[in-house]
Protein backbone atom coordinates (compact mmCIF):
# COMPACT_ATOMS: atom_id res chain seq x y z
CA UNK A 1 0.00 0.00 0.00
CA UNK A 2 1.23 3.26 -0.91
CA UNK A 3 1.86 5.83 1.30
CA UNK A 4 -0.35 8.17 -0.21
CA UNK A 5 -2.90 5.57 0.47
CA UNK A 6 -2.08 5.36 4.18
CA UNK A 7 -2.23 8.90 4.69
CA UNK A 8 -5.86 8.88 3.35
CA UNK A 9 -7.08 6.02 5.53
CA UNK A 10 -5.54 7.59 8.54
CA UNK A 11 -6.95 11.08 7.65
CA UNK A 12 -10.51 9.49 7.30
CA UNK A 13 -10.34 7.31 10.04
CA UNK A 14 -9.31 10.53 11.85
CA UNK A 15 -12.10 12.44 10.73
CA UNK A 16 -14.61 9.86 11.82
CA UNK A 17 -13.29 9.63 15.27
CA UNK A 18 -13.82 13.50 15.91
CA UNK A 19 -17.22 12.76 14.47
CA UNK A 20 -18.07 10.17 16.68
CA UNK A 21 -16.84 12.56 19.69
CA UNK A 22 -19.36 15.33 18.19
CA UNK A 23 -21.94 13.16 18.43
CA UNK A 24 -20.91 12.12 22.09
CA UNK A 25 -20.99 15.71 23.08
CA UNK A 26 -24.44 16.10 21.73
CA UNK A 27 -26.19 13.19 23.74
CA UNK A 28 -24.75 14.90 26.85
CA UNK A 29 -26.15 18.44 25.91
CA UNK A 30 -29.43 17.37 25.01
CA UNK A 31 -30.60 14.58 26.94
CA UNK A 32 -33.20 13.79 24.98
CA UNK A 33 -31.14 12.91 22.00
CA UNK A 34 -30.71 9.04 22.35
CA UNK A 35 -27.90 8.10 19.15
CA UNK A 36 -27.50 4.04 18.45
CA UNK A 37 -23.76 4.07 18.52
CA UNK A 38 -23.87 2.38 15.29
CA UNK A 39 -25.47 5.73 13.26
CA UNK A 40 -23.08 7.19 10.52
CA UNK A 41 -20.56 9.53 11.89
CA UNK A 42 -21.73 11.95 8.94
CA UNK A 43 -24.22 12.95 11.13
CA UNK A 44 -21.96 15.31 13.24
CA UNK A 45 -22.33 17.49 10.41
CA UNK A 46 -26.21 17.90 10.58
CA UNK A 47 -28.59 20.52 12.52
CA UNK A 48 -29.86 19.06 15.49
CA UNK A 49 -32.18 21.79 16.99
CA UNK A 50 -33.58 19.84 20.35
CA UNK A 51 -35.76 22.36 22.26
CA UNK A 52 -35.43 21.32 26.33
CA UNK A 53 -37.90 18.53 26.70
CA UNK A 54 -38.12 17.49 22.71
CA UNK A 55 -36.72 13.64 21.92
CA UNK A 56 -34.91 12.41 19.36
CA UNK A 57 -34.47 8.65 18.96
CA UNK A 58 -31.77 7.42 16.09
CA UNK A 59 -32.08 3.47 15.95
CA UNK A 60 -29.30 1.01 14.57
CA UNK A 61 -27.24 2.07 10.88
CA UNK A 62 -29.58 5.04 10.57
CA UNK A 63 -27.51 7.08 7.82
CA UNK A 64 -26.50 10.70 5.92
CA UNK A 65 -23.92 12.04 3.48
CA UNK A 66 -20.95 13.89 5.20
CA UNK A 67 -22.89 17.79 4.29
CA UNK A 68 -22.88 20.88 6.26
CA UNK A 69 -26.71 21.30 6.52
CA UNK A 70 -27.45 18.67 4.50
CA UNK A 71 -30.19 17.58 7.16
CA UNK A 72 -31.83 20.07 9.49
CA UNK A 73 -33.96 18.47 12.92
CA UNK A 74 -36.03 20.63 14.81
CA UNK A 75 -38.04 19.13 18.02
CA UNK A 76 -39.61 21.31 20.15
CA UNK A 77 -40.51 21.14 23.84
CA UNK A 78 -42.67 17.58 23.88
CA UNK A 79 -42.13 16.81 20.23
CA UNK A 80 -40.66 13.10 19.73
CA UNK A 81 -39.00 12.10 16.29
CA UNK A 82 -37.98 8.58 15.99
CA UNK A 83 -36.19 7.43 13.12
CA UNK A 84 -36.68 3.78 12.73
CA UNK A 85 -33.34 1.28 11.93
CA UNK A 86 -31.47 1.02 8.16
CA UNK A 87 -33.64 4.98 7.64
CA UNK A 88 -31.06 6.81 4.94
CA UNK A 89 -31.94 10.89 4.78
CA UNK A 90 -30.44 11.25 1.69
CA UNK A 91 -29.31 15.02 1.13
CA UNK A 92 -26.92 15.76 -2.06
CA UNK A 93 -30.19 17.11 -4.23
CA UNK A 94 -31.44 19.14 -1.61
CA UNK A 95 -31.10 19.03 2.63
CA UNK A 96 -34.06 16.96 4.69
CA UNK A 97 -35.83 19.04 6.66
CA UNK A 98 -37.76 17.88 9.70
CA UNK A 99 -40.05 19.84 11.73
CA UNK A 100 -41.89 17.96 14.92
CA UNK A 101 -44.10 21.15 17.23
CA UNK A 102 -44.96 20.83 20.45
CA UNK A 103 -46.81 17.72 21.94
CA UNK A 104 -46.43 16.25 18.28
CA UNK A 105 -44.68 12.76 17.33
CA UNK A 106 -42.95 11.82 13.67
CA UNK A 107 -42.03 8.39 12.70
CA UNK A 108 -40.06 7.76 10.04
CA UNK A 109 -39.82 3.39 9.61
CA UNK A 110 -36.56 1.39 9.39
CA UNK A 111 -34.92 1.10 5.71
CA UNK A 112 -36.63 4.31 4.45
CA UNK A 113 -35.17 6.80 2.16
CA UNK A 114 -36.04 9.96 2.41
CA UNK A 115 -34.08 12.41 -0.24
CA UNK A 116 -34.26 16.04 -0.32
CA UNK A 117 -37.82 16.21 1.08
CA UNK A 118 -39.49 18.50 3.64
CA UNK A 119 -41.77 16.47 6.74
CA UNK A 120 -43.53 18.85 9.33
CA UNK A 121 -45.76 17.18 12.31
CA UNK A 122 -48.05 19.12 15.00
CA UNK A 123 -49.82 15.92 15.99
CA UNK A 124 -48.56 12.99 14.34
CA UNK A 125 -46.76 11.70 10.97
CA UNK A 126 -46.20 8.11 10.58
CA UNK A 127 -44.09 6.58 7.79
CA UNK A 128 -43.78 2.95 7.33
CA UNK A 129 -40.79 0.70 6.77
CA UNK A 130 -38.72 0.51 3.27
CA UNK A 131 -40.56 4.02 1.76
CA UNK A 132 -39.11 6.21 -0.32
CA UNK A 133 -39.45 10.25 -0.33
CA UNK A 134 -38.44 12.20 -3.35
CA UNK A 135 -36.81 15.27 -3.79
CA UNK A 136 -39.18 18.16 -2.65
CA UNK A 137 -42.07 16.47 -1.70
CA UNK A 138 -43.54 17.87 1.38
CA UNK A 139 -45.60 16.17 4.35
CA UNK A 140 -48.10 18.60 6.53
CA UNK A 141 -50.01 17.12 9.33
CA UNK A 142 -52.02 20.85 9.46
CA UNK A 143 -53.07 23.23 7.39
CA UNK A 144 -49.62 25.49 9.11
CA UNK A 145 -51.53 29.20 9.85
CA UNK A 146 -55.35 29.49 10.61
CA UNK A 147 -57.12 30.67 7.11
CA UNK A 148 -58.97 33.77 8.44
CA UNK A 149 -59.99 35.22 11.99
CA UNK A 150 -63.05 32.64 12.48
CA UNK A 151 -61.01 29.36 10.99
CA UNK A 152 -58.66 27.53 13.37
CA UNK A 153 -55.84 26.13 11.73
CA UNK A 154 -57.00 22.19 11.20
CA UNK A 155 -54.48 19.37 12.40
CA UNK A 156 -55.01 15.56 11.49
CA UNK A 157 -52.45 12.98 11.75
CA UNK A 158 -50.78 11.41 8.49
CA UNK A 159 -50.20 8.14 7.86
CA UNK A 160 -48.03 6.36 4.92
CA UNK A 161 -47.72 3.08 4.65
CA UNK A 162 -44.94 0.32 4.10
CA UNK A 163 -43.15 0.09 0.97
CA UNK A 164 -44.70 3.32 -0.54
CA UNK A 165 -42.93 5.36 -3.03
CA UNK A 166 -43.57 9.10 -3.21
CA UNK A 167 -41.95 10.68 -6.50
CA UNK A 168 -40.28 14.14 -6.50
CA UNK A 169 -42.54 17.79 -5.79
CA UNK A 170 -45.21 15.94 -4.29
CA UNK A 171 -47.67 17.32 -1.15
CA UNK A 172 -49.14 15.34 0.84
CA UNK A 173 -52.09 16.93 2.99
CA UNK A 174 -53.08 16.99 6.77
CA UNK A 175 -55.47 13.66 7.79
CA UNK A 176 -53.95 11.97 4.11
CA UNK A 177 -53.23 8.23 4.37
CA UNK A 178 -51.92 6.32 1.92
CA UNK A 179 -51.99 2.32 1.73
CA UNK A 180 -48.77 0.35 1.53
CA UNK A 181 -47.16 -0.87 -1.74
CA UNK A 182 -48.35 2.23 -3.18
CA UNK A 183 -47.32 4.83 -6.12
CA UNK A 184 -47.28 8.61 -5.58
CA UNK A 185 -46.47 10.22 -9.14
CA UNK A 186 -44.93 13.69 -9.26
CA UNK A 187 -45.57 16.97 -9.00
CA UNK A 188 -49.24 15.42 -7.21
CA UNK A 189 -51.02 17.33 -4.80
CA UNK A 190 -52.44 14.16 -2.27
CA UNK A 191 -55.45 15.47 -0.27
CA UNK A 192 -57.07 11.94 0.45
CA UNK A 193 -57.19 8.44 1.20
CA UNK A 194 -54.88 6.56 -1.00
CA UNK A 195 -55.28 2.90 -0.89
CA UNK A 196 -53.47 -0.04 -0.56
CA UNK A 197 -51.75 -1.04 -4.37
CA UNK A 198 -52.61 2.01 -5.86
CA UNK A 199 -51.23 4.12 -8.43
CA UNK A 200 -51.93 7.68 -8.06
CA UNK A 201 -51.49 11.03 -9.14
CA UNK A 202 -52.63 14.53 -9.95
CA UNK A 203 -53.97 17.84 -8.88
CA UNK A 204 -55.75 16.64 -6.90
CA UNK A 205 -54.57 13.03 -6.64
CA UNK A 206 -56.62 10.04 -7.84
CA UNK A 207 -56.28 6.20 -8.43
CA UNK A 208 -55.46 5.27 -11.74
CA UNK A 209 -54.28 2.21 -11.84
CA UNK A 210 -52.91 -0.34 -9.19
CA UNK A 211 -49.02 -1.63 -8.17
CA UNK A 212 -48.15 -5.38 -7.33
CA UNK A 213 -46.32 -5.94 -4.25
CA UNK A 214 -43.22 -3.95 -3.80
CA UNK A 215 -41.63 -5.75 -1.28
CA UNK A 216 -38.11 -6.90 -1.76
CA UNK A 217 -38.24 -10.63 -2.49
CA UNK A 218 -36.37 -12.91 -0.41
CA UNK A 219 -33.73 -14.52 -2.48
Amino acid sequence: MSWRRRFLIWRLQAQAAVDRRRLRDLSVRHPGVELDPSVSSAWATAQFDVHPGGRLRMAADVVTERRVDGVRLHVHAGGELVIESGAWLRSEVSPVVIHVYEGARLTIGSRCLLNGCQLSAKREVRIGCSTMIGPNSRVFDADQHPFDADTPERIEPVTIGDYVWVASDVSILRGVSIGDHSVIGARSLVSGAVPPHSLAFGTPARVRGSVGDRAPVSP
